[in-house]
């Protein structure tokens, strides 16, 4: 496995800076924003497609300092009834032909989340479903059936045609892929260029074992994110994992996002590395650091340590 790191941690710094810093750090791979809910600090996709100039310069600068671009993120609700899902359906477009014309091959996105119904403003996402009421299993079906596959399979014929090999869809909260059933689900519909982006922190989060689900999923994993999540004794023993205070409210939180070592220990993620690498992954692993206990700078170089001591190289 490589190191890579997703850039937008590093979004106060302008490109070549930011690579600077990622070179300093000691990874091999950058994981580039392109657009959705990210402001593509430091890729203009618009710019870059109209010229060829600017594209052989990134590059340029990427080889200069021995890095490689490991994926382009594009993470965004694609599937949002609304301006927001055209405006991220537009991005997602845009990143896939920018790859094709940087010759990468793997994107990281999110699968969207629809509306219940045709009549519905704003997305819904349904996580409980039994024999009453009967209507949410609808709903259910009416988001896969007649929203999310629709899209999917066009958008993985686009894919194709731009030369993108893989899709890896990050398993979050408030998607309709958010775990491996539901990868798989999507994936037994449009194929197998979708695989999941094993992100652990939401896994732990929502009470799943990311080491049994990388079991579980074998080849289905397209991409690792090295991000950490600490459930925060007292908080969640009284209120449970589901959370709706803001990020930022870290001392009242049942989890937070942390960086790598501060939930799970070195000992737990040189075990999820080793089953990732014994399920046959063998690519990159991108630090996403939210850490907001500590400072950035603090937080990206606990995470780089901490992940070169426990990634399967």
């Amino acid at each position: 496995m490589r190191l890579s790191l997703c850039t937008d941690c590093l979004g106060d710094l302008p490109f070549e800076r930011m690579l600077d810093k990622a070179s300093e750090l000691g990874v091999r791979g950058v994981e580039m924003t392109v657009g959705g809910w990210s402001s593509a600090p430091h890729l203009r996709a618009d710019e870059l497609l109209a010229d060829a100039g600017k594209r052989r310069a990134v590059l340029g600068a990427l080889e200069a300092r021995g890095l490689e671009i490991a994926a382009l993120n594009v993470s965004g609700n694609p599937l949002d009834p609304g301006e927001l899902g055209a405006r991220h359906r537009a991005d997602t477009d845009k990143t896939l032909e920018l790859a094709g014309l940087l010759g990468v091959k793997k994107i990281v996105m999110m699968s969207g989340l629809p509306p219940a119904s045709p009549e519905d403003r704003v997305p819904n996402w349904i996580t409980y479903t039994v024999s009453w009421p009967a209507t949410l299993k609808d709903r259910l079906d009416y988001q896969w059936n007649e929203v999310a596959i629709p899209y999917w399979r066009k958008l993985v014929a686009k894919a194709e045609a731009c030369g993108v090999e893989r899709f890896a869809l990050e398993n979050f909260s408030a998607m309709l892929v958010w775990n491996p059933a539901t990868l798989f689900r999507l994936r037994a519909a449009v194929g197998p260029m979708v695989g999941l982006n094993l992100d652990p922190s939401h896994l732990i989060w929502m009470g799943a074992d990311p080491i049994a689900a990388a079991r579980a999923l074998g080849g289905a994993i397209h991409h690792v994110h090295g991000k950490d999540v600490r459930l925060e004794r007292g908080p969640v023993d009284v209120n449970g994992v589901l959370e709706t205070r803001p990020v930022e409210d870290v001392a009242e939180r049942a989890w937070n996002y942390v960086a790598v070592g501060c939930g799970q220990d070195l000992q737990w993620w040189k075990e999820f590395f080793s089953v990732v690498r014994m399920t046959g992954y063998d690519d990159w692993v991108s630090l996403e650091m939210e850490d907001l206990t500590m400072s950035v700078e603090a937080g990206v170089r606990t995470s780089i340590d901490a992940l070169k001591q426990t990634i399967s190289q």
